[in-house]
């Protein structure tokens, strides 16, 4: 193998692909990066797998002799990174005595040096999953989705998912499309909180009503979080993104950009039971002012419970926040708010508040609930993403 790169696509993609390196692999080979040089298409592509995401990339080069390797993704990232701007070489050399791809060495020559690092043969690292038929061609055809409505999505469900591995679920982010609607819409919850994207007919470059087939997959956060910064990284906000699935691998290509996970088995929560029909308060905020106020209170939370109280009354037309630690101090903070209904004090985690009014895209956002103890709902006051924030309160002492 030899080809000649720019310093800066060898980087840039290596930067995006060895985010599927594991840092303890269960077999030696999956810390590594698999590099194919194609002269035919002058293509490098880098794929990392650790058998549950995979990643591949590919850019332009010119490749003199084609070629498959793979080498320690640590060592190389943290040498290219390293490296200046300009041409880049690589190519192999074989140990004399020494079979295709086995004992070969990768010559890294940019233009004031030369490093080289032990290779191995491509044979031993696993391919990407391929998505399987499970009936018609049309069970596994790919759906067309824009890479903008992928990342705002994620984007604005991904922060509510658990941490808690023995609730795997809730580690993942719920993506379910209702074709005949042509709606496409993602959810996350942690128990205490939930968050809802739904995105129009505009999500998808094939409008979804005119397809049959219905998205409804449970996809691990940890993916999501590195196809977000993918596309972010590689697409334009209206590039057509495929989507294809079964019942097991989700694989979503644009480009020459590919990112395979596992789908998460098991039943997502009926989330959309725990939105109220109807509610008795409506209060409008300024999305900015609030969350400016909650992260100065924050600094005298208890840090037991991190609680800050929600004094709501109509009469004033005003917001008043406080927060209460006996060992610290207190805080108040007073913001204007036009508000429709009876006179309130709610309790919330300021964590989960403050996250879920940095994901909201609004300058103004409305909240509404109906007693201390039910859910309270955040919806952006305009803009033009659907996004709805839950959040539980909590019990005032003493309330």
């Amino acid at each position: 193998m030899k080809l000649i790169c720019n310093q800066s696509d060898l980087n840039n993609n290596l930067s995006l692909t060895v985010r599927a390196v594991p840092s303890r692999p269960t077999h030696p080979v999956l810390g590594n990066v698999l590099i194919v040089a194609n002269a035919d298409t002058n293509l490098v592509t880098l794929t990392a797998f650790d058998l549950a995401l995979g990643i591949q990339t590919s850019f332009v080069a010119e490749i003199e002799e084609s070629g498959r390797i793979v080498v320690n993704a640590k060592l190389l990232s943290d040498i290219i990174s390293r490296l200046p701007e300009g041409s880049i070489t690589l190519d192999t050399t074989l140990e004399e005595g020494a079979y295709e791809n086995e004992n070969t060495t990768l010559n890294i020559i940019p233009a004031s040096g030369n490093y080289t690092l032990r290779a191995g043969s491509a044979e031993e690292f696993p391919e990407l999953p391929e998505i399987e038929a499970e009936g018609s061609k049309e069970d596994t055809a790919p759906i067309n989705l824009l890479a903008i409505s992928l990342i705002e999505g994620i984007r604005g469900t991904l922060f509510a998912t658990s941490s808690d591995e023995t609730k795997q679920v809730l580690t993942g982010v719920h993506i379910k499309s209702y074709a005949n609607l042509g709606i496409l819409e993602f959810a996350s919850t942690d128990g205490h909180r939930l968050s809802v994207v739904e995105w129009g007919g505009a999500a998808t470059e094939q409008n979804l009503e005119t397809t049959n087939k219905e998205i409804d997959l449970t996809i691990p956060g940890r993916a999501l979080k590195e196809l977000e910064r993918m596309l972010t990284q590689t697409a334009k906000p209206d590039e057509s993104v495929q989507l294809a699935f079964d019942s097991g691998q989700v694989a979503f290509e644009w480009q020459n950009q590919k990112l395979t996970s596992r789908v998460i088995d098991g039943q997502y929560p009926q989330y959309r039971q725990l939105i109220p029909k109807q509610y008795q308060r409506e209060i409008s905020l300024d999305r900015k002012q609030l969350l400016t106020i909650l992260e100065r209170v924050a600094v005298l939370a208890d840090l037991k419970n991190n609680i800050v109280k929600f004094s709501i009354y109509a009469k004033t037309q005003e917001l008043i926040l406080s927060v209460a630690s006996q060992d610290i101090g207190n805080a108040v903070e007073t913001m204007p708010a036009q508000v429709s209904g009876e006179d309130i004090d709610i309790a919330f985690n300021i964590k989960y508040l403050v996250e879920g009014l940095k994901a909201l895209p609004s300058s103004e956002i409305i909240m509404k609930g109906n007693s201390n103890l039910a859910p309270y709902i955040f919806t952006p006051l305009n803009g033009n993403l659907n996004m709805t924030y839950l959040a539980m309160p909590v019990q005032l002492r003493g309330g």
